[in-house]
């Protein structure tokens, strides 16, 4: 077995001996500087437990989240087994709100690959080829960032239907204008590099320069403003949720249950405001987190 000591030593070495040993070393410094962040690490932790909530939903829930008991409507928190009470159909909000969070997840994890990706490529290709390109790409970007957020994917999801795949969709169009600016401004900085230089001159093409040079080195970038923009991804799935366009009934999607508590806020609080607890405790982890990310990966604040 390996000593700990010894594995430490190793990652914290001044002077890495081969690439897999500095790779390492780097992630371990990385780790180090957030968990030294108490906030970072609360957020961590917070979603670290809403994943496993909801891989777990079916074990942890109290009852079927879609199971109907108007004899048992609009109960109180704690009353009769329900945690956080009933709704207006007799449906266990807490149990509602765990699967839920396998909805709210879901989305996250689907814009986050789609909306960073698309960025990243328009944003190479834009800053690496130049010219009349260039200029192309980045005014369709201006066009897309010229409009609000919501009322874009709002937009997007009339033409294309009420759902949650089309919810998925309307985001991931709405949320890749600022990954490609960033992307873009990345390229600018890097494609005159003497290390680009040197590999142009070994024979490597544009596809593999971007590619195996250039993407690599907007990676971090685009890691903290995804985190960062996780906050508002959860709020523009939420809302049009709210507005009846996100996840369908009876899907116990969090703005689907907001909007549906609205009309019995002042007498059966609880209703909409476990679902708002919900939707504000994961939009503060994200941003939590994504802090600490910023203080460890973006090299002008400090980090690693």
């Amino acid at each position: 077995m390996t000593d700990p000591s010894t594995l430490r030593a190793w990652l914290l070495a001044e002077a890495p001996t081969s690439r897999r040993q500095a790779r390492a070393s780097a992630w371990y410094v990385g780790w180090l500087n957030l968990r030294s962040n108490t906030l970072a690490m609360a957020g961590l932790i917070f979603l670290a437990l809403l994943l496993l909530a909801a891989v777990f939903a079916p074990f942890l829930a109290s009852h079927d989240p879609f199971a109907q008991d108007l004899g048992a409507r609009l109960l109180a928190p704690g009353t009769d087994g329900h945690l956080f009470g009933t709704d207006s159909l007799g449906r266990d909000i807490y149990s509602r709100v765990l699967y839920g969070a396998r909805i709210s997840i879901y989305i996250v994890l689907l814009v986050a690959l789609v909306a960073p990706l698309l960025g990243l490529i328009i944003g190479t290709v834009a800053g690496y080829a130049g010219g009349w390109l260039d200029v192309v790409l980045m005014r369709v970007t201006d066009i897309f960032l010229a409009f609000p957020r919501l009322i874009l994917a709002l937009a997007f999801v009339a033409a294309l239907g009420a759902g949650i795949e089309n919810a998925v969709l309307a985001i991931s169009l709405t949320a890749w204008p600022p990954y490609a600016r960033i992307a873009r401004a990345e390229t600018l900085t890097i494609r005159n590099s003497d290390f680009i230089h040197a590999i142009r001159l070994q024979g490597a093409g544009p596809v593999r320069i971007v590619m195996r040079h250039i993407w690599p080195l907007c990676i971090s970038s685009l890691v903290i403003r995804v985190t960062l923009d996780m906050a508002g991804i959860i709020l523009t799935a939420a809302g049009l949720g709210f507005l009846g366009l996100g996840a369908q009934p009876p899907s116990p999607e969090w703005g689907a249950m907001v909007s549906e508590g609205r009309k019995f806020i002042l007498d059966h609080w609880w209703v909409a405001t476990v679902p708002g607890l919900a939707i504000f405790s994961i939009s503060l982890a994200f941003n939590l987190l994504g802090d600490g990310l910023r203080d460890v990966l973006d090299p002008k604040e400090g980090g690693a």
